[in-house]
């Protein structure tokens, strides 16, 4: 009796063993299915290690890249290639952020009960909210310098440009590779802000500081701190809040900076979401980095004005474009186009009030600064900014919002050791959004 107690309780662990193996697979199977399924050993859609299946297009319907009988076709249009080779991906996967590597379990039509099958064996149509004609605009105004350029609608979400340069065509890629030529620069890249940053430190000073629209400050083109320097690039005089940021006064600034101090600082760029990441359809944008110490006024004051340690994620810095666009409130962007999804909001980044100064500051930008009549029928609201690079040429960047009829976009640009902010990267950020508003 002892003997068949004993083999029963055997025989009832060995079945909850089996039972809990079972648990496990159905789970790991439910979970990382797709991942198995599109190995790149998975003979039925890779060809010589490359995805064989699925066709991908445009926001308009424009075919970026097709896979048929085993072999992948992009578009006719060379200089679209290159422009959308970030978003669509190259041949043998290599950019991790694009569709052809980050949404291959889609393109190949798996699901958990068929796997790959599918009655025509040519995997399924992906359809992304880039638009080629824009990006191709990006690229030829980025001009072969590198850097990125990114827009997207800050009501519905889509990036309908992320260009980054170099870059290759995927149809006829370089032999020897070039640095950053598989790296999307708009996700993937953390790059000293400069002056753009300032648009993060007024939002703190807005919302923290009392009597903000008496400050002012005499600037002499530079302010010493415990015996050490801040510069402006000219002495600007006496400078209200306004003032300070359509002419970037460094000193000016600084001295927000400390007033708002370091606490808040850091509190700010995680509030403004600079310090994480975004869901984009599953592809996760590069984190921000930065640095406000507690016990170095002078560090503190540069981390303000948007250099010290600071590092800048293009995306994310987009992404708060569009939520002082949005009356504070900011939109999760999105790669894959689909008319039936709906906008996915973020908490509010800031106060309503607070984003209406920030708009009629960044239009007062415009006018006393950069010149309405360099963006010829645009609604334009913008921050430059010139990023000082230890040993190179300083980044260019250009960043903002439109708001003409029909096209609320938000868009960013950064040429890496560009030179100047609005002259530099300022008319590509034009060419860009004219393209958009005159299609």
């Amino acid at each position: 009796m002892k003997k068949l107690e004993k083999r029963a309780i055997i025989c009832l662990a060995l079945a909850a063993v089996l039972f809990l193996g079972i648990g496990v697979f159905t789970y790991r199977f439910v979970v990382y299915g797709s991942d198995w399924a599109t190995f790149y050993a998975n003979q039925h859609i890779y060809t010589e290690g490359r995805l064989a299946v699925g066709s991908i297009y445009d926001i308009n319907g424009k075919l970026l890249t097709e896979n048929k009988d085993g072999k992948i076709k992009y578009n006719d249009d060379e200089l679209i290639r290159r422009a959308t080779v970030h978003a669509v991906g190259d041949m043998n996967g290599n950019i991790a952020t694009a569709a052809r590597s980050a949404f291959k379990s889609r393109i190949v039509g798996y699901n958990v009960l068929t796997g790959t099958y599918s009655i025509t064996g040519n995997g399924n149509d992906l359809t992304l909210s880039i638009d080629a004609d824009v990006s191709k605009a990006a690229y030829q105004a980025l001009n072969g310098r590198s850097g990125t350029v990114g827009v997207y609608n800050y009501k519905t979400g889509e990036i309908i440009c992320m260009v980054s340069s170099p870059g290759l065509d995927p149809e006829n890629p370089p032999q020897e590779e070039t640095s950053g030529m598989y790296i999307n620069k708009f996700l993937s890249s953390k790059l000293i802000p400069g002056s753009i940053f300032k648009l993060v430190t007024s939002a703190a000073a807005i919302e923290n500081l009392d009597n903000l629209d008496s400050w002012s400050y005499y600037c002499t083109g530079v302010s010493y701190i415990n015996g050490e320097k801040i510069t402006c690039t000219a002495a600007h005089g006496t400078v209200n809040f306004e003032s300070a940021l359509a002419q970037s006064c460094n000193c000016g600034f600084g001295d927000l900076t400390r007033k708002v101090g370091a606490t808040l600082m850091g509190e700010y760029v995680n509030k403004l979401g600079l310090r994480t990441s975004y869901d984009i359809d599953g592809v996760e944008n590069a984190k921000g980095a930065f640095t406000f110490p507690t016990d170095a006024p002078l560090n503190l004051a540069w981390a303000g004005i948007g250099q010290y340690d600071d590092e800048l994620n293009p995306c994310s810095m987009m992404v708060y474009m569009g939520a002082i666009a949005n009356g504070g409130k900011s939109v999760v962007p999105k790669m894959i186009h689909s008319a039936l999804s709906s906008a996915d909001e973020t908490d509010r980044m800031i106060e309503e009030s607070t984003a209406d100064k920030l708009t009629s500051m960044m239009k007062n930008n415009v006018v006393s600064n950069y010149g309405e009549s360099n963006f010829p029928g645009l609604d334009i609201y913008a921050k430059s900014g010139t990023a000082e690079v230890y040993g190179k040429e300083p980044n260019a960047w250009f960043t903002g919002f439109i708001k003409n009829e029909d096209a609320p976009y938000a868009f960013i640009v950064c040429i890496e050791n560009g030179g100047y902010g609005s002259s530099v990267a300022g008319p590509v950020a034009n060419s860009v959004l004219q393209s958009i508003v005159n299609k």
